[in-house]
């Protein structure tokens, strides 16, 4: 399959994707069931076109495609939209579900209209070990998680808005309570913190035996543990009950943005990160 047939249906993808989420809003609005069937149905066909496509991709290369910031972010869209489709089609959260399709949205197409998308980096060419792939593979779990957390936050400042004005309507009643919201940012990141530090001490393990030397400044490194720090503090901090209710959801907004100037822009200016 050329480049370019293979430019022209990841488009094809995107574009579905974006319809998915316009009927997603049209139900949003009007509690519309025909537009949630489709809607549904979209995000679906997009997963299994992504699951067909990464595994077409694995079969040619040969490997698992995560070695490079091209593959990373397609991977990334790909596990962001395996987890709106467990919301949606195993616990029924459509608003989870729509704002993680948003996100998956976003970095697909930015995976699919990057310029010279299919440059490699020195990762993938030279750097190819299981160990690397864990580490990198770890991370993105990480991410990903992060992300969901990230979605209950803004589903809770939605939610408490909402209800501090008393303006209820039909359109707010599959928001999940606060208390709900709450648990799900906990829980998404009790689960990305050791995700994230298991990467980090594999990632470091690599590059002592992988690497003549590397420096344990470099940016990419001192960011990647300080979100770690962050997010095992906002833990910490909520377990002792010194935190709650919106400062709880808007400092989980606050991380996430965090972890994506991590996750994109880190490794521009790291001395050894190729991509992520």
């Amino acid at each position: 399959m050329t480049d370019l047939t293979m430019t022209r249906l990841h488009e094809i993808m995107v574009i579905l994707q974006a319809i998915s989420l316009v009927f997603y809003f049209i139900d949003y609005l009007h509690k519309d069931l025909r537009a949630h069937r489709l809607a549904v149905w979209l995000l679906f066909a997009v997963g299994t076109l992504q699951t067909i496509f990464l595994i077409m991709y694995m079969m040619e290369m040969k490997r698992f495609p995560i070695l490079s910031l091209f593959e990373g972010i397609y991977f990334y869209a790909w596990l962001i939209i395996m987890l709106s489709l467990v919301l949606q089609l195993v616990f029924k959260l459509d608003l989870p579900t729509f704002f993680l399709n948003l996100i998956g949205f976003i970095f697909m197409t930015i995976h699919t209209f990057a310029p010279n998308p299919m440059a490699q980096s020195l990762v993938g060419d030279n750097l190819k070990s299981e160990l690397l792939f864990i580490h990198i593979m770890f991370a993105l779990l990480a991410y990903a998680a992060f992300a969901l957390a990230f979605v209950f936050s803004t589903l809770y400042l939605i939610l408490y808005k909402v209800l501090k004005k008393k303006k209820w309507t039909k359109q707010f009643t599959r928001l999940p309570s606060l208390q709900q919201a709450e648990n799900g940012m906990s829980l998404s990141i009790l689960t990305g913190i050791p995700l994230l530090f298991v990467s980090l001490v594999l990632g470091l393990e690599w590059a002592y035996i992988s690497l003549d030397a590397f420096p344990l400044y470099d940016i990419k490194i001192v960011n990647s543990f300080i979100v770690l720090v962050i997010y095992i503090l906002v833990l910490l901090i909520r377990k002792s009950a010194k935190i709650k209710g919106t400062n709880y959801a808007w400092i989980h907004i606050y991380a996430f943005l965090f972890v994506l100037i991590n996750f994109l822009l880190g490794s521009q200016l790291s001395q050894f990160h190729i991509w992520y």
